[in-house]
């Protein structure tokens, strides 16, 4: 990933970490998910309002790093209005983003905001910090029985 990239990227996260997307609770939410990440104490409950497939409203509440939130907005911001299917896909992109298995510039026109977490590949530990939230949402809306821990 060359310098350009980078600074926008950081950019990108600065900003949503700052300003996060669909923050708060929604008050007529179909799925309500909660994900911790004891070892670092990020801890974030993912509210969906789910109608025929479809992910109509997301709002998120919680704590953690900038990474971690920066995800959060991101992801909320990423699948609001969009099929669970959809949703699926976008999850796939952004843990393979943030593992390293692909490159940002693989992904660019159907990833958008989510490449900006490529870099977290060369961090394995901050790895568990940006998919948290991903990993809520996907066992969210794929019925889980059991909230998300960042050991999983």
């Amino acid at each position: 990933m060359d310098a350009e990239f980078r600074e926008l990227y950081q950019e990108i996260i600065l900003d949503h970490n700052r300003s996060p997307r669909n923050y708060g609770a929604l008050k007529d939410a179909t799925h309500v998910f909660e994900g911790k990440n004891p070892l670092c104490g990020d801890n974030y409950k993912i509210y969906l309002k789910i109608k025929n497939g479809v992910i109509e409203d997301i709002g998120f509440e919680g704590s953690g790093c900038a990474i971690s939130k920066a995800s959060a907005s991101v992801m909320s911001a990423t699948v609001k209005g969009k099929t669970l299917e959809q949703a699926d896909r976008y999850f796939e992109i952004f843990h393979k983003l943030v593992t390293g298995e692909v490159q940002a510039e693989d992904f660019l026109d159907e990833a958008g905001s989510l490449a900006a977490f490529a870099g977290v590949a060369e961090f394995p530990v901050r790895v568990k910090c940006a998919s948290l939230a991903w990993h809520t949402l996907h066992n969210a809306i794929h019925g889980q029985s059991h909230n998300t821990t960042a050991e999983e």
